[in-house]
């Protein structure tokens, strides 16, 4: 299996790379439109650099790729990952799958007319309290499933996640697909049908959203709550949450994915962080994608999960400027 990246713009690029070197994949290429940070990621992971993504696409070399990972600002997902389909690249894509649902489903129609892979980087759903917490319900320990209420609160993170024109939009986008896509992987079958959603710029002086409530509805009659914030300060211990508390008839299960850590009191950064020393997600969703490929399988998080994911994000911000609740057909 040989894989390559493509762009190191987004944070969890690291994270995948080192989850492949740890699984003994070979990283045949990584590129990167930034020079310096692709020297850098290039140099770390011992792997040749390439300024433009279209050679780490071509197929006439012993080192060619087998599959990529796109790690690029948002709004570049839709032509990486097309160039990357038409080449007969198997995908997995960084969330949000793209800035529009149109892109989305354009993203998934390549990879189709290609026959091959293209999975959605929904890491939560692979750590062990999210399986958990799906187990119970499918096993109805929690009876009929009420409600559900939802967090994903962070830090600002600046550059380009600021930059509309780069990300498609502010907090509401960036942390709205994470928790969505949990309560419809647990909820299997049911989708949002109903968004109704504020959003405001109150804790940063920026260019997009971030802050925002949502509430929405899903076909199977759960009614839902969800924070996608970037509310928490750059000393806060941690970069933040993911959280979801299910409503049954018969009793709630609550979990927070990044309560594994320790809490660390640093004079160097006189600052006390909470570090965490436990279950490794994004490596859960890279040893997924590997195994979909060498099984010649669907990956168990699709591009349409992905759009879908994206689908509710952008109802909320339509929601958020004309104050009135938005359906999804």
């Amino acid at each position: 299996m040989k894989i390559g990246l493509i762009s190191f713009a987004h944070g969890h690029a690291y994270s995948y790379a080192s989850s492949l070197k740890r699984l003994g994949i070979e990283i045949v290429g990584i590129a990167d439109e930034d020079a310096e940070r692709g020297r850098q990621m290039a140099n770390h992971f011992g792997a040749p650099l390439f300024q433009d993504y279209a050679k780490l696409l071509e197929n006439d070399t012993e080192a060619a790729a087998d599959a990529v990972i796109v790690c690029s600002e948002n709004a570049m997902h839709a032509d990486i990952v097309i160039s990357a389909a038409q080449a007969g690249k198997h995908i997995l894509c960084e969330k949000p799958l793209a800035t529009t649902v149109v892109d989305a489903q354009r993203m998934i129609d390549a990879a189709a007319r290609a026959q091959v892979k293209l999975m959605t980087a929904f890491p939560c759903r692979f750590h062990p309290a999210a399986i958990q917490m799906k187990q119970t319900v499918e096993q109805g320990l929690l009876g009929s499933i009420l409600a559900v209420q939802g967090t994903n609160r962070g830090s600002m993170p600046g550059g380009w996640f600021v930059n509309r024109e780069l990300s498609g939009g502010g907090a509401l986008l960036d942390h709205t697909v994470h928790v969505v896509d949990l309560m419809r992987w647990i909820m299997p079958g049911a989708e949002v049908t109903e968004v109704y959603a504020e959003a405001g710029t109150r804790f940063h002086d920026i260019p997009v959203d971030d802050c925002g409530l949502l509430t929405f509805e899903f076909d199977n009659g759960v009614i839902a709550s969800l924070d996608p914030s970037w509310s928490r300060t750059q000393s806060f211990p941690t970069w933040g949450d993911v959280t979801l508390e299910i409503v049954g008839t018969a009793g709630v299960s609550k979990t927070d994915l990044f309560k594994q850590n320790i809490i660390a009191h640093s004079d160097v950064t006189m600052k006390t962080s909470w570090v965490n020393w436990g279950s490794d997600m994004d490596e859960g969703l890279v040893a997924e994608f590997i195994s979909c490929i060498q099984g010649d399988r669907q990956p168990s998080v699709t591009g349409e999960d992905g759009m879908r994911a994206v689908q509710v994000a952008l109802a909320a911000y339509e929601s958020a400027a004309t104050k009135q609740p938005v359906r999804i057909s």
